[in-house]
């Protein structure tokens, strides 16, 4: 398998982290289970924007385009592919830390109804 494919199957891992990491929550109303699972990965991805680190997913991807031929890119996954789609202009602390509290409160909200539901 080549680098570069590699790289783009990275990338593929990434954004299917991201996603569970922002709804993922919505399916323990199937599989109570999944918690276990969802818990560490939300907490992982609120930690990585709050903190303004990287995801050590970047640098393999990075890793693996540039020793494909490619050339890498600076910054993170969400600054290269789901910033320019949001917010054009670049990712700042400032969109960084309210993308951070954004999961934090999705992620509250859906929790807070799933264990209203078990409650009753």
């Amino acid at each position: 398998m080549s680098k570069l494919l590699l790289a783009d199957l990275v990338v593929l891992i990434h954004l299917a982290f991201v996603i569970f990491a922002v709804l993922g929550a919505l399916l323990i109303f199937k599989w109570r289970w999944i918690i276990f699972l969802h818990l560490p990965a939300a907490f992982w991805a609120i930690y990585i924007e709050i903190s303004g680190g990287i995801c050590p997913l970047t640098p393999l991807e990075n890793s693996l385009r540039i020793n494909s031929g490619e050339s890498g890119y600076s910054g993170g996954f969400i600054e290269n592919y789901i910033m320019p789609v949001l917010y054009p202009s670049g990712l700042t602390k400032d969109v960084q830390l309210l993308l951070g509290i954004t999961l934090l409160m999705i992620n509250m909200i859906i929790y807070w109804l799933f264990f209203r539901q078990a409650r009753r």
